[in-house]
């Protein structure tokens, strides 16, 4: 099965846009590493200044891994400041199938 993420992160108000787009940088470099079936973020449609990203991969260590991806601890440092609080802790799924994920 695959590893699924899904997790909720709150900017500083007025900063929602800013952890976004630090987290499409993060999704453009990780598009491409081992076991990354996808890697989606959203911004709430009811909570401003809220983000989410959705990710599924071939394991969790594929996952932990993802972290070594040249530039993106570099990113985790700029987002950082941008939280309003420390990250809640995500979601955690066993993907079983459905639509859009590679291979």
């Amino acid at each position: 099965m695959k590893y699924g993420l899904h997790g909720k992160l709150s900017a500083l108000p007025g900063k929602g846009q800013d952890l976004a787009n630090i987290l499409l940088e993060a999704a453009t470099m990780v598009a491409n590493a081992p076991g990354c079936q996808l890697y989606v973020v959203s911004t709430d449609t009811e909570l401003d200044d809220t983000v989410w990203v959705t990710e599924v991969w071939d394991s969790k260590e594929n996952h932990d891994k993802s972290l070594n991806v040249p530039g993106v601890r570099e990113l985790i440092g700029q987002a950082m400041p941008l939280l309003d609080g420390m990250p809640e802790k995500g979601h955690e799924f066993n993907v079983i199938g459905g639509h859009g994920l590679k291979g």
